[in-house]
């Protein structure tokens, strides 16, 4: 035992140190335009999409801003697509479009996690945006979109309220349809459950006939409805979505994810559709979404995501980094649907990717494999180790059960960006966070 315990040691020594001298050292992510300066070499993707190792940690926010402004103002990129749902993220883009005012406390992200983007980081980079935005045409203004599944009662209200105005019948119909799930729209999970266990029919040929009326008024688009109808399709497109979502959550987890992850890929695919053939984007969400599963345990029990769909979709065009940490603090909840906590991160596992990242040696680098030049560095990272992923929910005490699964990191991006130390998100509120320190949110 002692003898395979040394062997593991001096393998991820010399892990360690081929990341060494691979690693490239960035400076602070708050120096944008050097830190950005570093991705110049991805900008002949077509959908760049950019990950994180929580939901709760502002290195991740910031460099990802920081990137994406470079993106945008060097190379033509004109959708930051994100995991968030689209009645929200429709407020921001409404507001970095100067189609309205910055939204109020309580316009948008008040579902659970709260902070994941009512956050002062995301503010930030809204706020830039908006002003990036000001001296375009309407036509060349960058857009905010989310591309999730989550906002069933705000999309069917879209969906009827842009009906309203237009076709009195219209709306009166779309109200008939929905009027099956109106029941569920505060908790749509008892819909699964109820489909499941007490035998209700299920609303999907409701959702499906709506969705398919919202089509048939393509013509709107051509007379100037353009934007109003291109979001108005879509919240009826969630709506389906969710449907179907809420319906798999009690037939396993897989089916469940993958619906989800196939309506992030397919709005993704709309959203480039919708600017036309020259269109670029740059998707902020989670590792687990981004990085190819089929490199992944997920992958090996079933599941896709988007990022794998992209690839497909995609090819080289599709440019996926990730991102990680090994330590530090992070907003997450004990428990879905909690409060926000300042949690700490536990340092990673020795037989991590994240531990052979931080023996490296660098506080902050980018490690780039994509290039033929990078071959024997792609191939070298060609082995399934651990991977932490935390999402809004953060379980140290169990956080091998919860949080950790096997990965191939060279299958699964193309690059990869580390903080050796990671502090947690700002949230919109002057409430003080359980476990935050007392000089919370300026303490170091």
């Amino acid at each position: 035992m002692q003898h395979l315990a040394g062997k593991r040691e001096s393998t991820l020594g010399e892990l360690s140190a081929l990341l060494h001298d691979n690693a490239e050292p960035l400076p602070r992510p708050e120096d944008t335009a050097n830190f950005a300066a570093h991705f110049d070499r991805f900008a002949d993707a077509k959908v760049l999409m950019l990950g994180e190792a929580t939901h709760g940690s502002r290195e991740f926010y910031v460099a990802r801003a920081a990137i994406t402004r470079r993106m945008i103002e060097r190379h033509g990129f004109t959708v930051v697509a994100v995991e968030a749902d689209w009645p929200d993220a429709a407020r921001i883009d409404d507001y970095v479009r100067h189609q309205a005012p910055r939204p109020q406390q309580d316009d948008s992200f008040v579902r659970f996690p709260t902070w994941m983007w009512r956050n002062l980081e995301t503010l930030a980079f809204a706020d830039w945006l908006r002003g990036h935005n000001e001296g375009l045409s309407e036509q060349q203004r960058v857009a905010f979109r989310g591309l999730d599944i989550y906002s069933l009662h705000q999309s069917m209200n879209a969906v009827i309220d842009y009906l309203g105005p237009r076709d009195a019948f219209a709306a009166t119909e779309a109200k008939a349809r929905y009027a099956c799930l109106f029941p569920w729209r505060e908790e749509p999970a008892r819909y699964g459950h109820a489909i499941a266990h007490s035998g209700l029919a299920g609303c999907e040929d409701e959702v499906v006939a709506q969705l398919r009326s919202m089509l048939d008024r393509r013509t709107a688009a051509l007379a100037g409805d353009g934007e109003e109808w291109f979001d108005a399709a879509q919240n009826a497109r969630i709506v389906v979505a969710a449907e179907s979502y809420y319906r798999a959550l009690y037939r396993g987890a897989a089916e469940s994810w993958n619906l989800r992850d196939r309506h992030m890929f397919a709005t993704l695919q709309s959203l480039l559709a919708h600017g036309g053939d020259h269109t670029k984007a740059v998707v902020w969400a989670h590792n687990s979404h981004i990085g190819n599963a089929s490199a992944t345990a997920m992958g090996w029990r079933g599941e896709f995501n988007l990022g794998e769909l992209c690839r497909m979709a995609h090819g080289d065009e599709a440019v996926a980094i990730g991102f990680g940490t090994d330590r530090g603090l992070v907003a997450a909840a004990s428990e879905w649907g909690g409060p926000m906590e300042v949690k700490v991160i536990r340092p990673a596992r020795s037989d991590s990717w994240e531990h052979a990242f931080r023996h490296a040696g660098f506080a902050r680098s980018l490690t780039d494999w994509r290039s033929p030049s990078r071959r024997a560095l792609a191939q070298s990272l060609r082995r399934s180790m651990l991977q932490r992923a935390i999402g809004v929910v953060y379980r140290p005490e169990t956080e091998l059960l919860s949080h950790y699964f096997e990965a191939v990191l060279a299958d699964q991006f193309d690059a990869f960006v580390w903080f050796e130390d990671t502090r947690p998100v700002t949230p919109l509120s002057n409430q003080r966070p359980s476990g935050a320190p007392e000089t919370w949110p300026f303490g170091l």
